[in-house]
């Protein structure tokens, strides 16, 4: 017997009120967080975006990067019809330098030369045993040095404040499997994955005492 197709959510709902969504929930904050290490990453040359939704970091980094090419995979073909959008008009010359690949993250295989992989917001849509098989998959298809740039929810270093963020995390599961069907239900951990498939962290910076963080990782030299 064939076995079903793993479930997908469908962000093409929400594609359209994303931004505004994301303004209603923490304003700016998220947007924020996103571009924080943008100026550290002048020297890549081609970059990996999985599921940057509608574009709006994907358009900075080419409008501060004139030598960089893209490519952006998303599940959403609205979302990446946004995207490709506002990375025209962005006047970053993107028709030549972007790519928009329609599929899952879990099985794209980045080009030999890519040298930055970029996971906004987007492991929290995973399960553990997918960002686990996900992280080591690409670890190997990529040359020591890439970089790896995540952003995601965390918990909180005040312990007071854990249980107030862990009422606000589930109420954003709670939506997003009204709207898209999304049925994670709780934040997996990254960064075990990353440092179990060869990358180290070099950087890192929190947002609302952690509730909100990106980070930058490093291809190891080997595993």
């Amino acid at each position: 017997m064939q076995a079903d197709p793993p479930h997908q959510p469908d962000f093409d709902r929400v594609a359209r009120i994303y931004r505004w969504a994301e303004y209603a929930s923490l304003g700016p904050l998220l947007e924020r967080t996103r571009e924080h290490f943008l100026p550290r990453l002048t020297g890549c040359r081609r970059a990996l975006l999985l599921g940057d939704g509608d574009g709006r970091f994907l358009a900075r980094l080419l409008q501060q990067n004139r030598g960089l090419q893209a490519v952006a995979v998303d599940t959403s073909a609205k979302m990446l019809h946004l995207l490709a959008t506002r990375c025209h008009r962005a006047k970053s010359n993107a028709t030549t330098r972007l790519r928009t690949h329609h599929g899952s993250a879990l099985h794209v295989t980045p080009a030999k030369d890519t040298d930055l992989i970029v996971s906004h917001f987007f492991f929290d849509c995973f399960a553990q045993s997918e960002v686990d098989a996900l992280t080591h998959r690409l670890a190997a298809q990529v040359a020591p040095g890439t970089l790896w740039l995540v952003s995601d929810f965390g918990v909180p270093r005040p312990r007071a404040l854990r249980p107030l963020a862990a009422l606000y995390i589930h109420a954003l599961y709670l939506a997003f499997r009204v709207l898209t069907g999304l049925r994670t239900a709780r934040l997996p951990d990254p960064q075990a994955a990353l440092t179990r498939a060869g990358f180290e962290r070099i950087a890192r910076h929190e947002v609302l005492l952690g509730l909100l963080y990106t980070e930058l990782w490093r291809r190891c030299q080997s595993i």
